[in-house]
């Protein structure tokens, strides 16, 4: 089984930066596309970016297209996500996954924006 570790949040000024990174254990990682997942207050789960496992296209929520860009480095078995512009309702907790069908979920790390 996958374990997933997510880090790199915190409190941010609108119009800040972020970058998250998503470390998976085991080299089965580099064979699936991923994706950054985040839930807000009182919300459910909502996707917002994937990158395929290769070449190919990444994909993002409207919500945070030109804002947000999603990366990975398969050598360190990492995904990334370098949030810019942050906004108020960018405020969440924010998970990695496998896209498509869910390992078990890691502990998130929480984003807040907010002046």
């Amino acid at each position: 089984q996958v374990q997933l570790v997510e880090s790199g949040g915190g409190l941010v000024q609108p119009g800040g930066s972020l970058r998250l990174s998503c470390v998976a254990s085991g080299s089965i990682f580099r064979m699936y596309s991923m994706g950054w997942y985040r839930q807000a207050p009182g919300k459910q789960r909502a996707l917002v970016a994937t990158i395929p496992s290769s070449s190919g296209n990444t994909w993002y929520a409207d919500s945070v297209k030109g804002r947000f860009t999603i990366s990975r480095d398969s050598t360190k078995n990492t995904v990334y996500l370098q949030m810019n512009n942050l906004k108020p309702e960018d405020t969440a907790d924010y998970y990695c996954n496998r896209f498509g069908s869910s390992w078990s979920w890691g502990q998130g790390t929480q984003v807040t924006v907010s002046s």
